[in-house]
This record gives C-alpha cells, sequence and structure tokens, in this order.
C-alpha cells in the first residue's frame, strides 16, 4: 500500500495534467480507502489550479494594475476633472472602444461646466441593455497622508492612493472589462453603455444627473455601478448592494423677538427655541425598513446672529437626514411640525430645503432591488462562480449617484466593487486581488448575459 501512496505523491504535478473524468474514474476503481482520500484531494487540487488558470485568463493582471496607477497619479478632485477625462478619453480610442465627451453646464447654483465620457458596444441582435456607471473625480485631499497622494505604491497587496478605492479601482476594472470584451466578442445581443462622469463627489452629483436629463442611459435595462462595496461596508467578502438609505439636506431658520439681555422675557429667544426644536427632532422614532435599517438625522450646523446685549432674534439649524424606504420631503415636513409642537417654541420658522439644479426633489430618494430579480440571480451567480465566494447581499446607509439612477429611470441597480480602506481619508488603498476579480466578473457577467 506504501508503494501506491508513494507513488500517487510523486506523481501529483502529472495529475495536473490528467482529465478530470480519468482521476474520476480511477477513484472508482480503487478500493484502498487511503488511496481514495488522496484521489480526492487531487481531484480538488485540480479543480482549484484549474480555476486559477481561468480566474486569470481574461484580463490582464500587469496591464489592469499600471491602469489604475495611472489614473490614480491624476489629481481629480471634483470640479477638476479635465484632465483625467482627456486620458481616459484617450486611453479608450487607442483601445478601439467607441467614446464621446458630454459636456454640461449648471447654470442654476454652481456656475460648472462639466465633463462625463460617453460610449457604448451594439450588438447584431437584440437584447438587454446594461448601464456601466463610474465616476473619475475624487474628494479633496486631506491632511494626515504618510505616502503621496498621486504617486501610488504597492505594499502587501494594496495599492495607496487618493482615489484608488473610491472609485478609481472600479473604473480601471470596467475600462478593462471592456476593453476585453471588444477584443474576444465579435457577435453578442443586446447593448452596454458605459459612462464616466464628473462630479459625484460634489454636492449635487452633476455628472449623472446632466447624463440622464440627455437622456444617455435611454432603454437601459439594468444598472451596474462599481463602487467599492466591500470597502464601503468594510468588510473582505464580496459584496453586492441591492440599496441605499436615501437623504435630504434642509434648514430650518427660525424668527423671534429681539429685546434687551436684561430683560429676556420680553423677548423670544431664537437660539432657546433651536436647541427645543432639536431635542424634540432626537426624541422622535426613527423610521424603520427590513433592509434599509433606521432612518436617521444629523444637525450639521447651527448658528445665529449675535448682536452685543440682546435677546437674539435669528438662528438657523442644518440638519442632514438619511431616510428609508415610505420616507420622502413631505414626511420630513410633518416631522418638523411635531416636533415644533413637543418642544412649544415661540419663534416663528420655515423650512428650507437644498436647491436642486434640474429642479427635482433636491434630495436622494431610497431605493431596494428584489433579490428574486433575474438580473440580480445571474451576476449573483457569476460572482460565485468566477471568484469560488459566495458573495452577501448588503445595502448602503448611504447616498451616491445610484439613488439618482434608481429614481430617474427605475431599473434594478448593482453595486459591486472592489475591498480596502479608508475612503474619503488619508492613505486610501485598494486590495488588488479584490479589484482584478472585479474586472474578471465584470467581462464574466458581459459575456454570460450578452452571448
Amino acid at each position: 500500500m506504501h508503494k501506491k501512496v508513494t507513488f500517487l505523491l510523486t506523481e501529483t504535478f502529472h495529475m495536473f495534467n490528467y482529465n478530470l473524468k480519468v482521476e474520476f474514474y480511477l477513484y472508482i476503481i480503487t478500493t484502498d480507502y487511503l488511496v481514495k482520500k488522496i484521489f480526492i484531494k487531487l481531484i480538488e487540487v485540480n479543480c482549484m489550479y484549474n480555476y486559477m488558470l481561468n480566474k486569470t485568463n481574461n484580463i490582464s493582471s500587469q496591464e489592469a494594475i499600471e491602469l489604475l496607477k495611472n489614473l490614480v497619479c491624476i489629481k481629480s478632485d471634483f470640479f477638476h476633472e479635465e484632465k483625467i477625462m482627456k486620458f481616459t478619453y484617450e486611453w479608450l480610442k487607442n483601445n478601439n472602444l467607441n467614446i464621446e465627451f458630454h459636456n454640461y453646464e449648471d447654470k442654476k447654483i454652481t456656475g460648472f461646466k462639466g465633463i462625463n465620457l460617453i460610449g457604448s458596444l451594439e450588438g447584431s441582435k437584440q437584447g438587454p441593455v446594461i448601464l456601466i456607471n463610474c465616476h473619475l473625480d475624487t474628494v479633496n485631499e486631506c491632511s494626515g497622508w504618510t505616502k503621496h497622494p498621486y504617486n501610488p505604491v504597492i505594499e502587501n497587496g494594496r495599492l495607496y492612493g487618493l482615489g484608488a478605492l473610491d472609485m478609481k479601482s472600479g473604473c480601471a476594472a470596467a475600462l478593462m472589462a471592456l476593453k476585453k470584451f471588444n477584443e474576444t466578442i465579435k457577435e453578442f445581443k443586446g447593448k452596454i453603455i458605459y459612462s464616466f462622469v464628473s462630479d459625484e463627489e460634489g454636492p449635487y452629483g452633476l455628472g449623472t444627473s446632466f447624463s440622464i436629463k440627455d437622456k444617455l442611459y435611454k432603454d437601459a435595462d439594468i444598472a451596474i455601478i462599481l463602487e467599492p462595496s466591500s470597502g464601503f461596508l468594510f468588510t473582505q467578502k464580496q459584496s453586492i448592494c441591492l440599496g441605499a438609505r436615501g437623504g435630504y439636506q434642509y434648514k430650518i431658520k427660525l424668527y423671534g423677538k429681539s429685546s434687551h439681555a436684561a430683560t429676556p422675557q420680553n423677548g423670544i429667544n431664537a437660539i432657546e427655541d433651536a436647541s427645543k426644536l432639536i431635542v424634540e427632532l432626537s426624541k422622535l422614532p426613527a423610521a424603520y425598513d427590513e433592509k434599509l435599517g433606521n432612518s436617521s438625522i444629523c444637525i450639521t450646523d447651527i448658528k445665529s446672529k449675535g448682536n452685543g446685549c440682546s435677546v437674539p432674534d435669528y438662528a438657523e439649524i442644518e440638519i442632514f437626514k438619511h431616510i428609508v424606504m415610505g420616507e420622502n420631503k413631505q414626511s420630513i415636513i410633518e416631522e418638523i411640525k411635531l416636533a415644533a409642537i413637543n418642544a412649544n417654541i415661540k419663534s416663528k420658522y420655515e423650512i428650507v430645503f437644498r436647491e436642486d439644479p434640474l429642479d427635482g426633489s433636491g434630495g436622494f430618494m431610497p431605493y431596494t432591488v428584489d433579490e428574486k430579480n433575474k438580473y440580480i440571480k445571474e451576476f449573483y451567480d457569476c460572482v460565485e462562480d468566477i471568484t469560488g465566494k459566495s458573495p452577501e447581499i448588503n445595502y448602503f446607509s448611504s447616498i451616491g449617484d445610484f439613488n439618482t439612477i434608481s429614481e430617474k429611470l427605475n431599473i434594478p441597480v448593482i453595486v459591486y466593487g472592489p475591498s480596502g480602506s479608508n475612503f474619503h481619508s488619508y492613505d486610501e488603498y485598494v486590495e488588488i486581488d479584490t479589484f482584478l476579480e472585479v474586472s474578471e466578473v465584470l467581462y464574466g457577467y458581459l459575456v454570460k448575459k450578452l452571448t
């Protein structure tokens, strides 16, 4: 028996070249228990070996990493994206992918003149229209960096740099998947719309909003956004996000009555009323959704007009409220009215919601996607097949372009992206292996769905 075992162990390397059916046949005809256990292990190892070959067979890891480095090297904080848009445009052109500049202007609030990139690949037969949405802008550089934010370095499987996680890794993953699809798939059904937008990190999400306004995403059946789902949720596991809370930013302006500070009873103190109102707002029960969790409010600013030895007659509270399904602008107004009654304030007040550049609601509506939706099931299976791991289904606690696309286009929105940490902070990084997996998954899904 020992000779049999020794033979099997020394021939392990050659087993990688055997057909799986041959291994299984040998397993069937072998009666020795120990030998059978060794065959089982060899079959498992062989399957994993073949899986790893297939996993890295489509997207060039070296090229993908170099592309990500190039993107990180370009400073592209929101409202300053022209350079990275030109670089990405040239990259797409050089790789024979259709691409156009989309210029827009916010004339109402910011005066910002922005640039997006929009392109498409269209099959010869009717089929699903898949929208791929990514943003090329970043937040502003913060303090605390121990590495250069625009000179990416790789340490312990992590690539560091501003925007490495949020979301230039997602952009690079999409670009590489599109390139591979265009090179390898000549006949397919349906259509792929791909957009690389500006100002997602800015105050209004102008890039995606103007793309929708100008009907650039027309007829899309599903949207895939490669934001770092696993990174946002602080998990190393593959994560598919199928929803997010919404949010509104608004001010409550309180108007009291001034009097001498020595006789406060003759005035109406707007600051005191503002304080009472904040307390009562915090006491109200949060709305709850079984997928999105609880709603929440955050007091982001409070101010007044000091006037020497006088009772202040003006105060202003600024609030950001994250909302869940069933809440909206009107429900927020009703909450404030109830809190004002409970606080027994004497000041008059008005509620001022943040303006919307495109005359919408001024907020971001919450959304969830049915896990049983056919597109979701197919994408889940694709992640599982390609990575060899079952992804988690999760939901975001905050807002992004995914809210806008869900609300305006009324289509399923999948957010799927790599792991990492320190987004919107110093020493931001992406886990390189998960970034490469995202690109493989997107390419695999496009092939599976459109061919």
